[in-house]
């Protein structure tokens, strides 16, 4: 990743620089994933198309382009188009604005005519999606509206149903609904980017007349920014927590000299309450599934003082892992990430010194460190930085921070004994192993795009394709679930075989790091062998195909017995294992 496309970043410089910032993401290309974007442009759409790439290759994603001409997105998205079939996009992204609206109400228009008005719009817009979803089976991303560059009615305009403002109101709210209810579509919010931005600014006609653009140049940046978040939200590469300092980060002052009544942090003073405030935000993500870490430089009782305080959002119990030392921050982190079975860049590191931000990205290559300075700034940094944009939000999501709460009394548990599987047989753990079904094929979709270490082949689904997958006889597709005496771990694993006549070939196979060494592998390689036999499969074929990230599975074949086909140069593996031959090993887990 490269500083400059974090947020907050240089516009300007992004305009400027596109070629230069090209050529140096480029260089290192290990470890991203190619994916098809289809852009359908109500206006022109080459400067946001050429920044998203930008964006997309900082998040690891090496994006290949199909781009509407000006203005033609309806006629690519409904009629007979054999350039975009054959394109076969992964997402398609729908780039319209206000001036794409066909026809506003006037002032002789009654209720019913913008009734009438409103319902067309929405029927061309609602018809265009089911045919892209049922043609394409991708994700869509569709703006909403900014909203228009004059009010002619000041003020009532918003509320008087003959009002400009009025009907984009409604537009948007009738896209939020439907959106609701249908797999699949993305609102990207355009209403509120723009009102970020600033609508005046935004809306510069000049940029209209002069280019055909329906926002100004300086503004592509943070549009094209935003759609990039949610492209790297639907293929896995969100963060999954937060790794925090304390002094001058969750409350103002050095507890180790101020002393913990010294802090500022609580209503009474202004700047007490800019750290407060920062406190409950952070906190709300919990909501989200993800996960809180300390890191600081402290005596470990001081940092446990302030977080004791009466005024704190975030008392000790928030946290997964604290580290309160004097050991280098560096090192914490990651052993705070390597506590969790996580990749360092999967967590943020929110700290106020800019040494340290410096230290620890530099020393922890792909980490996060926004640059902040002033509390009353936090929020606004973060969260306009797009670290969690959503998409989707599963019940493991939402219960992460119990599943790794749950982990660390196993860890606990685990140390008092001396034989590891007299351990395993202690947790009572219980696995659902199943052909995929309707109600996790998100959580399904999800796990094949952010399992990076546990994962064999690191190939990646959309929910669509994991749907078509679930429907074809020609697959054996299993998702595992796992609890024990200490919580549900929900779904972890996720096999996907394809039958070519009497083989099975593991196309693949993946689990959260989360159950590492709980013989949850297993459990489903057990069963994926006994559906083998039951369908006179004789052979299972393996494939390892390594990566930067997924080196812990480089033997995972060999432990299981299968046997070496071949290897080629990149240390791409075969394996083959006889049906017949296969020995079950599961003593302990139960399968019910």
């Amino acid at each position: 990743m490269i500083n400059e496309l974090n947020y907050p970043f240089d516009a300007e410089y992004i305009m400027a620089k596109k070629k230069k910032i090209k050529k140096t993401l480029l260089e290192n290309t290990a470890g991203m994933v190619p994916k098809k974007i289809a852009i359908l442009g109500g206006s022109t759409t080459n400067d946001i198309k050429l920044v998203m790439e930008l964006f997309l290759l900082n998040y690891g994603i090496i994006p290949e382009f199909y781009e509407s001409e000006y203005n033609r997105y309806y006629q690519d998205a409904m009629f007979e188009n054999a350039e975009l079939e054959k394109f076969a996009p992964d997402v398609i992204y729908i780039h319209t604005s206000n001036r794409n609206i066909t026809t506003y109400p006037n002032l002789s228009s009654s209720k019913e005519d913008v009734e009438a008005l409103l319902k067309a719009e929405m029927d061309k817009f609602s018809g265009m999606w089911k045919h892209l979803k049922e043609k394409y089976k991708c994700p869509i991303i569709q703006n909403n509206f900014d909203y228009p560059y004059y009010r002619l009615m000041g003020n009532k305009d918003s509320y008087d149903f003959h009002g400009h403002t009025y009907f984009v109101n409604r537009l948007n709210q009738a896209f939020t609904e439907f959106a609701a209810d249908f797999e699949g579509l993305y609102i990207c919010d355009l209403n509120y980017i723009s009102a970020d931005y600033g609508l005046k600014a935004w809306a510069d006609p000049f940029y209209w007349y002069m280019y055909k653009y329906a926002l100004c140049v300086p503004a592509i940046p943070y549009l094209s920014f935003n759609v990039a978040n949610i492209i790297k939200s639907l293929f896995g590469k969100n963060k999954k927590g937060f790794v925090l300092d304390l002094d001058n980060t969750l409350w103002g002052g050095v507890i180790g000299d101020d002393g913990v009544d010294n802090i500022a942090l609580g209503p009474e003073e202004s700047e007490g309450q800019a750290y407060l405030e920062f406190q409950r935000y952070i906190k709300e993500h919990k909501q989200l599934g993800i996960i809180l870490n300390v890191d600081s430089k402290n005596d470990y009782e001081n940092a446990i003082a302030g977080l004791n305080h009466p005024d704190s959002e975030l008392k000790p119990d928030e946290f997964i892992e604290i580290k309160a030392n004097w050991d280098p921050k560096d090192r914490n982190f990651a052993q705070i990430a390597s506590s969790l079975t996580l990749l360092p860049e999967s967590l943020v590191f929110v700290d106020d010194n800019p040494a340290e931000r410096a230290i620890v990205t530099g020393q922890l290559p792909g980490v996060c460190a926004p640059e902040i300075h002033k509390a009353e700034e936090y929020i606004g940094i973060i969260d306009r930085s797009g670290f969690f944009e959503v998409t989707n939000l599963s019940k493991d999501d939402l219960n992460r921070n119990a599943m790794y709460k749950e982990n660390a009394l196993r860890a606990s548990l685990q140390a008092s004994f001396e034989n590891y599987e007299d351990y395993l047989l202690s947790l009572e753990m219980k696995a659902v192993i199943r052909s995929f079904e309707p109600i996790y094929m998100a959580r399904i979709a999800q796990l094949t795009n952010k399992s990076n270490q546990f994962n064999l082949t690191t190939k990646r689904f959309t929910q669509e394709e994991i749907e078509a997958v679930a429907a074809d006889d020609s697959y054996i597709t299993l998702y595992g679930k796992l609890e024990d005496k200490f919580g549900d771990n929900g779904v972890v694993s996720v096999v996907i075989g394809h039958i070519q006549g009497d083989v099975c070939h593991i196309e693949l196979w993946l689990m959260s790091c989360r159950v590492l060494k709980r013989d949850m592998e297993v459990a489903m390689m057990d069963e994926l062998v006994k559906i083998c036999s039951s369908k006179n499969i004789k052979t299972v074929v393996g494939h390892y195909y390594p990566t930067a990230k997924n080196h812990m599975v480089s033997e995972f074949y060999d432990n299981f017995g299968f046997v070496l086909e071949s290897e080629d140069e990149d240390g791409n593996k075969e394996y083959s294992q006889r049906v017949a031959d296969y020995e079950y090993k599961n003593k302990v887990i139960v399968l019910v």
